[in-house]
């Protein structure tokens, strides 16, 4: 089997090509562009399987693109090669929108070229294109609140108000429930990814399964990306004993998935065509304040404050229905926060991420 990994060097993509190299004698042909700020040694990750082949190509070069097709046929594709981080897409977002919509675009394309048809193409999207996602009423009603203004979040009116004038609370994720409604230029671009490869599988005939990630994090995730990684990033915090700053009220909701039981729902993906969309989570919230206690817990620092900042286009809450990932896709989340938290913070210190 020949697949065919887009961000392959990166913290997912390499765990899902070894455990395809080791466990299906996979041939993996990974393609990715060693960003600096993911990957600041120039050269991928430990987990990256030694048997694969690293092309280091910007997916937006065409030319590149040829090139691998003449030699390379992939009976399976995994997509996910793209410019994350939810903040910088502000900053940056020609690159967002250039790698993330115009890359995936220039791959389709070379594969037309080519005369080449793959029997699966996987993309990994994210919780980012909800946005806000659904919010239910106190009456019961459910409505889309849209995004957080930043006159609103000056004010620290954290949460939305429902159309009966009561603080509402927000639905879990899910594909076949809630509607996209991206309210960052990250998310946005993650939605055309979606759309892009939709049209172009439809068709071309060719099944495409997209999970939706919600916040994955683990052993191998860039230690030194500002941009991702905030579980990491606390725990610098804490072996340094420093407390954790929480941002806005410390009731940030979020669903933290270990990535271990991410790489178990992509390969369960790949063997099942049924299955086109599906919310990849532990399924269960962490608020940003219980992450940062329980981090702090492991190496003995101060308790977390609360310091009421905030960063616009961050989503008050993001939590996976994980329905589909059970009873679709068959596999259910294993590794709980505490665990993983606890995993993450040895690993850093073995590495030496850490100190």
């Amino acid at each position: 089997m020949n697949v065919l990994i887009t961000g392959g060097a990166g913290f997912i993509g390499s765990e899902l090509g070894r455990r395809l190299a080791e466990e299906q004698g996979a041939r993996i042909m990974a393609v990715d562009s060693l960003l600096e700020q993911v990957h600041p040694s120039g050269r991928p990750p430990a987990a990256f399987p030694d048997s694969a082949v690293l092309m280091h190509n910007d997916v937006r070069d065409r030319a590149a693109w040829d090139a691998l097709f003449a030699e390379f046929t992939p009976d399976i594709i995994v997509h996910f090669a793209a410019e994350t981080g939810t903040a910088q897409s502000l900053t940056e977002s020609a690159r967002h929108a250039s790698v993330n919509a115009t890359g995936t675009a220039e791959m389709l394309d070379a594969l037309y070229r080519a005369g080449h048809r793959p029997k699966k193409i996987l993309l990994s999207s994210s919780r980012a294109v909800y946005g806000e996602g659904a919010w239910q009423a106190q009456s019961g009603e459910t409505f889309y609140p849209g995004r957080r203004s930043n006159r609103q979040l000056s004010a620290a009116q954290w949460d939305f108000i429902g159309p009966d004038g009561v603080t509402a609370r927000a639905l879990p994720h899910a594909g076949a429930k809630v509607l996209p409604n991206p309210t960052s230029i990250y998310g946005a671009t993650k939605l055309s990814q979606e759309h892009i490869l939709s049209s172009w599988c439809e068709a071309y005939d060719i099944p495409l399964s997209i999970l939706r990630f919600q916040n994955v994090y683990g052993p191998g995730q860039s230690p030194l990306n500002p941009y991702t990684g905030i579980i990491n990033i606390f725990h610098r915090q804490a072996y340094a004993k420093q407390p954790i700053q929480v941002y806005e009220d410390g009731q940030i909701g979020r669903d933290f998935v270990f990535i271990d039981d991410v790489v178990t729902a992509c390969v369960a993906a790949l063997g099942n065509d049924a299955v086109t969309l599906a919310d990849i989570g532990f399924g269960k919230v962490t608020t940003i304040h219980d992450a940062a206690r329980i981090i702090a817990q492991i190496h003995g620092a101060p308790e977390p404050e609360v310091c009421g900042k905030f960063r616009n286009g961050d989503v008050r809450w993001a939590v996976a229905d994980v329905a589909e990932m059970k009873e679709g896709l068959g596999v259910a989340p294993t590794v709980d926060f505490e665990e993983g938290a606890r995993r993450v913070g040895q690993w850093l210190k073995e590495t030496g991420n850490i100190g």
